[in-house]
């Protein structure tokens, strides 16, 4: 029976048994406000049993209440030996009691995990204490979890000096050494929950990581005999493997098992590795060949994608039996089959290519043929094709002159190219939607195929002014700054501001603008030494598209080309844009710098631009 007894404020003491330990100063001076507004009368009483020495309390349920009356005594607004009303009851219901109290409002997890922790060595399991406080089971392990925290830490958290983020990422750790260790070595930008785990766990590896996933996860690891070690606060409750060279093993023998298979397909070489190489994108690659299925195989597959479609049908109706998702299933096989017969590699790709069996960036098998190796790949020099062949009697035909461009004119010539490109696509929101897609696809469905974009999308914006010899004079480099301020006049100043203004525009503002952000990715830029072969390529593609037209923005003059190139490039440049004739005047010319000049007159006005510059045509490669 509960006995209701008037007691000082001055008699009454904290008690150890109650659960909550730390209070908010803000949240005792408001609830001190409310008990002066009601007259400084309680509206629930207080909750004790006797102390430890005669005449004296223990506050076993409201611990606030009596902090809030503290606070108006020490202001002189009441008494100190106040008469505060209670109720009295036993000291083995202490801490249930405190924690059933605390439970009706959010307690401090460091006191809630104190009064689990008490309950479950009194002996009473988890599903006891969370079934009689209303919580569950997770949250009771992840109290009794931060057990493993260093007490040093613990009372860091409850002085405010750590989040509870922080806290809970110490619990994959029971080395309170180490913990304090980690959290004193930590600079202070950079402890956050991710970062103190991975300083606390940089021996293991996470259940995240791709190769436990390519091996099927924890539990393949596990079946082997590997030791994990949990995170209660990860929500997946995934974990941690503890022994890497077991997870090693186990994904070699995977990869060899696949690789078993490729061998068998006749290539040169297969070679395994955890990751994509390095310098796989430099590599020569062969292709697979279109190959027609015989009539009985076409009979077969016809059937079969005829079957499958009546199969979805019935599934999508709602009509199909238990077993159509299997025989859907089946049909899929049989479809896939036949489908991989519609394509082979030559005997000369499996002669001299070979292949990697590897890990995709989620932990996935991935095969990728024909790749040949530098040692393997046949050398050809297309600018030495027809030069110097030998005759019939033994004799080397005289050289053809062609035309040369250095690395640094390329370079020139091609950043004006994207220059151009950029102002094009900026001002054309249809083809750049187009772009960015064809952009982003390249890199989410088409696995190291990224670098066939003109686009460098993260987005990349290189600088095109160092790339050019005469900066002031590109025409595209001025339309784009001109454009670039006009849209700085109407963006939001604070980038903060910048999505919610964005959700305001009306969807052709929004095509406008990701054309102008897709533009300033472009980049043709053609330097002596690059990986973007395949990317700089794509940009006539691009450019046609666009319908660019590059004798509107680049003049072919002495200075823009002429006096960079040498004699033969000029006479052919000549030649070839105002006839042979033209060409032979510029043969006369006694000097470089005569030479230059005539070129210049010959070329003015005609539109003629030199090959680097130029959108090439989609059925042609571009020239020298």
């Amino acid at each position: 029976m509960t006995e209701t007894i008037t007691i000082p404020l001055n008699k009454l003491d904290v008690d150890p048994k109650n659960v909550r330990k730390t209070y908010s100063a803000e949240g005792i001076k408001e609830l001190a406000a409310t008990i002066r507004a009601d007259g400084y009368r309680l509206l629930q009483n207080l909750i004790v049993r006797k102390g430890d020495k005669k005449g004296r309390y223990f506050v076993t349920a409201g611990g606030r209440r009596r902090a809030a009356l503290l606070l108006l005594a020490e202001a002189c607004e009441i008494a100190k030996d106040f008469p505060v009303e209670c109720k009295l009851r036993e000291a083995e219901d202490a801490t249930a009691i405190s924690l059933t109290e605390n439970l009706h409002e959010p307690m401090h997890p460091a006191d809630q995990f104190e009064a689990f922790n008490a309950l479950a060595q009194e002996g009473k399991a988890i599903a006891d204490i969370a079934a009689r406080f209303g919580t569950t089971e997770t949250i009771v392990c992840k109290r009794l979890a931060l057990a493993r925290v260093s007490p040093v830490l613990l009372q860091m958290f409850r002085d405010e000096d750590m989040s509870f983020a922080q806290l809970s990422a110490f619990t994959v750790s029971d080395d309170h050494q180490r913990q304090v260790e980690v959290w004193s070595a930590l600079p202070s930008w950079n402890r956050d929950a991710f970062s103190i785990r991975r300083a606390l766990t940089e021996e293991l590896v996470a259940a995240t990581d791709k190769r436990v996933q390519f091996i099927g996860g924890l539990a393949a690891y596990e079946a082997a005999g590997g030791a994990v070690k949990r995170d209660l606060f990860d929500e997946r409750n995934a974990g941690y493997v503890t022994d890497t060279v077991l997870l090693e093993r186990l994904v070699a023998e995977k990869l060899e098992a696949a690789a078993e298979a490729v061998r068998a397909e006749g290539w040169k070489w297969v070679e395994c590795c955890a990751s994509m190489p390095e310098g796989l994108h430099s590599m020569e690659r062969h292709y697979p060949e279109d190959v027609s299925l015989s009539e009985e195989d076409q009979t077969v597959l016809d059937a079969a994608q005829a079957e499958y479609d009546e199969l979805a049908e019935l599934i999508e109706s709602g009509a199909a039996d238990d077993e159509a998702e299997a025989k859907l299933e089946e049909v899929e096989k049989r479809i896939d089959a036949l489908t991989a017969r519609t394509e082979a590699y030559s005997p000369e790709a499996l002669a001299n290519g070979g292949a990697f069996v590897m890990l995709d960036y989620y932990g996935r098998l991935s095969i990728e043929r024909g790749f040949v190796k530098p040692d393997d790949a046949e050398v050809t020099y297309e600018d030495e094709a027809d030069e110097r062949l030998p005759s019939i009697a033994g004799e080397a035909k005289p050289a053809i002159p062609t035309v040369t461009h250095s690395a640094a004119l390329v370079e020139d010539l091609t950043a004006h190219k994207t220059a151009a490109l950029r102002i094009e696509l900026a001002n054309n929101p249809d083809v750049a939607l187009v772009a960015v897609v064809h952009a982003m696809l390249l890199q989410v469905a088409y696995p190291y195929n990224a670098e066939q974009s003109a686009l460098q999308l993260s987005i990349t914006h290189e600088r095109l002014r160092p790339s050019m010899k005469d900066a002031e004079s590109c025409k595209g480099l001025a339309a784009f700054s001109d454009l670039s301020e006009n849209y700085g006049h109407h963006l939001p100043g604070n980038p903060a501001d910048l999505f919610e203004w964005l959700q305001e525009q009306p969807q052709d503002t929004l095509l406008t603008l990701l054309a102008f952000g897709a533009a300033h990715s472009v980049n043709a830029v053609e330097k002596k030494f690059t990986d973007r072969k395949k990317g700089i390529e794509q940009a006539s593609q691009l450019g046609r598209a666009l319908n660019v037209d590059m004798s509107e923005w680049f003049e072919t003059t002495g200075d823009s080309y002429f006096k960079h190139v040498n004699r033969t490039t000029i006479e052919l440049a000549v030649a070839e844009a105002k006839g042979w004739e033209a060409g032979l005047s510029v043969k006369a010319a006694a000097k470089k710098t005569e030479a230059v000049m005539v070129a210049e007159r010959f070329v003015a006005g005609s539109g003629w631009i030199p090959a680097p510059v130029r959108i090439a045509a989609a059925d042609e490669a571009r020239p020298v």
